[in-house]
């Protein structure tokens, strides 16, 4: 949304669901009309709420696909409301999040208090058998330890309209209360983050791990060989190790868990071969991560280093060593969302091509130095 004087109102939710049973209206058709209602509304004969929903959105440019434009609303909104049925949205590959969680997600993370939520009647595909099931599973677990009250359900249209006004109604006092300065800090403080951070480094590690490797089976030609996990990247198989430092990088303990690891590439030197490249590394930080650090952990700074949204990435074009940073991995869904953005980024980009030559060059050179190691035993 541009820069308005206006209170700005996000209504988030799945457009083409229908409410409040499958012979009802569209979501979309609905938030139309609660878009107008709350535009029509008034203090001292002044028009105080500009609504954004995607549907009146005008085209943008080709730098913006409609993932990013609606996580720019939800960052640029003061009051986001979320019409809840347990559907997650589209996602653009398995294992992902889906784009109504994203939103949530990044609402309560840029700003918990501006997030209110109003529950309504349906049945989400919740099949664990279909990508779209555990999506939407992913989603309803989030919200309930996020926001474990929500109220009652809302089955009708007029009740649905009347409860997005009274939530408008007590997010206007909730933030004037409370101060828009306090109500923009993202914390991590609650939910599943909380329950991250009071565990120990071993498990907090292990349950990063898990997270990243399940996600990444879940992509379209993944597989698991002898436990080890092959990820397509334009069009190649690519030997992948999640990791994790399970704290700040400053923090030695949690930083020597990991150590290296691509000093033991040639250890894995047995699941490379011609159709098969890498390893590729992925490490999830608990918190943020810098382009020193990652220089640091590489052993010498003449390589590729690239800050962007997910965290940093590094290739040394020389012994092809790749790894990438995920930062704020604090619970499973900013987790899962950093490695969403990792991947995106690849095929936005164009690395993806590179990460797969890089890949196939590292497999041939940890073969050669496995077979020295031979050699030399």
């Amino acid at each position: 949304m541009a820069p308005s004087s206006k209170l700005r109102v996000m209504i988030s939710s799945r457009c083409n669901d229908p409410f409040p049973n499958p012979s009802g209206r569209q979501l979309s058709d609905i938030r139309r009309e609660i878009k107008t209602e709350i535009e029509s509304l008034k203090v001292f004969d002044k028009e105080v709420f500009e609504v954004w929903i995607n549907e009146d959105t005008a085209p943008q440019p080709g730098t913006q696909d409609s993932w990013e434009v609606c996580l720019q609303a939800v960052k640029d909104c003061d009051i986001f409301i979320a019409l809840y049925n347990g559907n997650a949205g589209w996602a653009k590959e398995g294992g992902d999040i889906g784009i109504c969680h994203a939103e949530y997600m990044r609402g309560r993370s840029l700003a918990s208090g501006k997030v209110w939520t109003v529950a309504l009647e349906g049945e989400a595909n919740n099949d664990e058998t279909s990508a779209e099931g555990l999506r939407n599973k992913r989603f309803q677990e989030y919200v309930h330890k996020q926001d474990p009250f929500r109220g009652g359900i809302v089955t009708t249209e007029e009740e649905l309209k009347i409860r997005v006004k009274e939530t408008l109604h007590g997010a206007l006092l909730s933030l004037a209360k409370g101060g828009v300065r306090d109500a923009s800090k993202g914390k991590f403080h609650s939910g599943e983050a909380l329950d991250w951070s009071r565990l120990d480094f071993r498990t907090r590690r292990e349950e990063m791990q898990k997270v990243l490797y399940d996600q990444m089976l879940q992509r379209t030609g993944s597989t698991e060989v002898d436990n080890r996990l092959i990820v397509k990247i334009s069009g190649y198989n690519i030997l992948t190790i999640p990791d994790a430092i399970p704290a700040a990088l400053t923090v030695s303990a949690a930083k020597e868990l990991v150590g290296q690891p691509f000093l033991l590439d040639h250890e894995l030197a047995a699941f490379l071969n011609k159709s098969r490249g890498g390893p590729l590394h992925i490490i999830g930080c608990h918190k943020n991560a810098t382009e020193s650090q990652a220089i640091k952990l590489l052993g010498f700074p003449d390589a590729t280093v690239v800050s962007a949204p997910f965290g940093i990435f590094v290739a040394d074009n020389i012994q092809k060593v790749q790894f990438a940073f995920l930062v704020n991995c604090r619970d499973e869904t900013t987790t899962r969302y950093s490695l969403q953005q990792f991947f995106e980024w690849l095929s936005q980009t164009g690395e993806d091509v590179l990460v797969a030559e890089r890949a196939q060059s590292r497999a041939r050179i940890v073969a050669a130095i496995a077979k020295e190691n031979m050699n030399d035993s």
